[in-house]
């Protein structure tokens, strides 16, 4: 199966709320929307007296992630809140508040649109500072809220290399702290995966073998293809459509059969990614892309992130749409004349 949709909330939607996106996106004719973190911050509460005794679930004026309990940090969203807790509360406005995660969740089932989450995309997993503690708290924030969403999937990248350290000693630090949070996921028994995003600088961790290396080396991540990025840092590598095979064949092993990916127009420049654009107006052509899908069949997500969001998910669907006929039209030809031949030589003998 193929799922297209749009990269946040679609333009054209007249409320602004995720529920409003997962409507707007179903009414569209798309099947997949991308949550986005923009922001990652957090804030402590002490709860309300008429708050204790409630769970994360029951909270309906403020979306609590998590309870810190004596500096022992709580995912269950069962846990009873008590006297002393500190709630944390994200102040991302994804929803109202977390049992609403919920009943998006089986909105989205009933709907068949594929929910997945979106980090912040400015990441720093490599200088080990404040901020690095940040983006690793976002990462488990955005798991958290995916595992109530229903999303299959969380999608990262993980950050520039860190000013003044050497690549491989900020390698060995992007590695230790995605192992950490890996530790941390399967503690939680979280069911969504973490994808690692191939990006678009050079200066950023994540071209396609790098990429590969992490996910072989730690357990429970899977490859995202931003397809522009990859273009960009590749020097525009993708023309052929066997060039999009390679591509596949590099990350299908290991995505389970089910890939996640990310396309838009872009410009670049010396390698790095320049900037995105609507999918008519860059140099990376879906065309390509949509004759290889034909071929190879995956069962892939691809999310618009150009600036036109749904409308060019909706030219992706289209243009994918008329390849298959095309397909189907030139089977349905090579039958017609094989059937003609064997007619003819019928009547012949």
């Amino acid at each position: 199966m193929i799922r297209f949709g749009p990269a946040g909330i679609p333009l054209s939607c007249k409320g602004r709320t995720l529920r409003d996106g997962v409507e707007d996106v179903h009414s569209l004719g798309l099947t997949a929307i991308e949550v986005q973190m923009i922001r990652t911050e957090t804030r402590e509460f002490y709860p309300e007296e008429e708050e204790i005794g409630l769970t994360i679930k029951d909270i309906e004026d403020r979306l609590v992630v998590e309870i810190d309990r004596n500096d022992e940090i709580i995912t269950d969203v069962n846990e009873c809140i008590e006297k002393d807790d500190v709630l944390i509360c994200m102040s991302s406005g994804i929803t109202k508040n977390f049992n609403e995660l919920y009943e998006i969740n089986d909105l989205a089932r009933r709907l068949d649109v594929g929910v997945s989450i979106h980090t912040p995309y400015y990441m720093d997993l490599s200088s080990n500072n404040a901020f690095t503690g940040i983006c690793m708290d976002g990462i488990r924030h955005a798991a958290i809220l995916a595992d109530a969403l229903g999303g299959r999937l969380i999608t990262t990248n993980l950050g520039l290399y860190a000013n003044g350290m050497s690549i491989d000693d900020a390698t060995d630090n992007i590695y230790k702290n995605v192992i950490d949070i890996m530790d941390w996921w399967k503690d939680n028994d979280l069911k969504p995966k973490l994808g690692i995003e191939i990006t678009g600088q050079q200066n950023v961790f994540g071209s396609l073998e790098q990429v590969l290396d992490i996910c072989d080396q730690i357990d429970g991540l899977i490859p995202v293809v931003n397809w522009s990025n990859h273009y960009s840092r590749t020097n525009g590598e993708l023309l052929e459509v066997e060039d999009f095979k390679y591509v596949f064949e590099q990350i299908e092993p290991y995505c389970g059969g089910a890939i996640h990916s990310l396309f838009a127009g872009v410009e670049y420049c010396d390698d790095n990614e320049f900037r995105l654009t609507p999918i008519k107006r860059g140099d990376l052509k879906f065309e390509t892309l949509a004759e290889c899908l034909v071929e190879v069949k995956p069962d892939i997500t691809i999310i618009s992130s150009s600036s036109l969001l749904e409308h060019d998910a909706m030219y992706m669907r289209i243009i994918h749409e008329r390849n298959l006929l095309k397909k189907v039209g030139k089977m349905m030809r090579q039958r017609k004349k094989c059937e003609t031949d064997a007619d003819v030589n019928a009547t012949a003998a």
